[in-house]
């Protein structure tokens, strides 16, 4: 396992980190999620990444039973606030109240006494930033949190909270979590260069494009019945981001480029996603220990020039084409 800086902070994350979006305590059964984790660890993952949205809570219960016994200073626990968590109109959002009583219902949810880093779900035009920054602050102060960060906020709105920060006396955010994969490659406009500039960590999702990018999917054919595509609970985002015919095409000819290369779509696309120097981790979402077994190889996969080039022309950059 490979090791990077969270930006130009201290922590070092695994370059692979394990997520439970849809998984973990949801989709995939208990013995199942404990049989991940462990593996994950073994395979040196330090980095595990959450939400308290996620199934309303039972995602980090579940993941703070399944990491119960394993060292708590070797891993790295990251967790989330914004979406709603109940019915009254304080149950949701980035306020100081909301940040703070989520914050402590997470660590009971965990079984932990700090988490590494909270991050805001997404932003909230609602709540001014000085109050959400205050609020991490404070919990830092506390102890109950190292590090914040963001994910899926606009670049200049992290410009912005950085600005805040320093203007109220508090630590800046540590790090962003965009979406980011061969189909989705937008953070490389502004997200990244942002970051880099600020010292920001990148721990990005979806590398697979909710398995767009596995080449599973034959364009002109319904989903197979036990695809994530099949599943109403989970195809929302993939259905509205990359579900055309065009994507499916493309997708069965990554896994032949991946073929040449003599490994599988997957293994490519989480590889290349590794590749750009702003990204820290990237967070696999997987169902199964065969496809974590499988996700891992994608450590072992080095991307030749030549390949990268099919890569680029088959998933150019947005805006390329028109400037070609």
């Amino acid at each position: 396992m490979q090791y990077r800086q969270l930006g130009k902070w201290g922590a070092r994350l695994s370059v692979l980190g394990l997520g439970s979006y849809l998984t973990i305590g949801f989709k995939t059964d208990e013995e199942t999620s404990r049989a991940i984790v462990r593996l994950a660890y073994e395979n040196g993952i330090n980095y595990f990444d959450t939400a308290n949205a996620y199934n309303r809570g039972k995602a980090e219960e579940s993941l703070g039973r399944a990491v119960t016994g394993l060292p708590r200073a070797s891993l790295f626990i990251l967790t989330k606030v914004f979406a709603p968590m109940g019915e009254g109109p304080n149950d949701r959002g980035l306020s100081a109240k909301h940040v703070k009583e989520q914050c402590h219902a997470s660590l009971r949810r965990l079984q932990m006494d700090y988490v590494d880093l909270l991050m805001c779900h997404r932003p909230d035009p609602a709540t001014p930033l000085e109050e959400t920054i205050r609020a991490m602050e404070d919990l830092a102060r506390e102890g109950k949190i190292l590090y914040w960060g963001v994910s899926e906020w606009p670049a200049w709105l992290m410009v912005k909270a950085q600005w805040v920060a320093q203007q109220i006396g508090a630590r800046p955010l540590a790090v962003n979590q965009p979406r980011y994969n061969l189909l989705y490659r937008y953070p490389e406009l502004e997200a990244f260069p942002v970051s880099q500039a600020e010292g920001i960590g990148n721990v990005i999702f979806s590398p697979l494009a909710h398995g767009l990018l596995t080449g599973k999917y034959e364009p002109g054919a319904p989903p197979p019945s036990d695809s994530r595509a099949a599943d109403p609970e989970q195809n929302a985002v993939m259905m509205h981001l990359y579900w055309t015919e065009e994507n499916k095409r493309k997708g069965k000819e990554l896994a032949k480029i991946a073929a040449e290369m003599g490994t599988t779509a997957s293994r490519l696309a989480i590889a290349w996603a590794t590749r750009h120097p702003a990204v820290t981790s990237v967070i696999l979402g997987v169902r199964t220990v065969a496809q974590l077994e499988d996700n891992l190889k994608a450590l072992d996969a080095q991307i030749p020039p030549e390949t990268l080039k099919k890569l680029e022309e088959l998933y150019p950059l947005p805006g390329a084409a028109a400037q070609a």
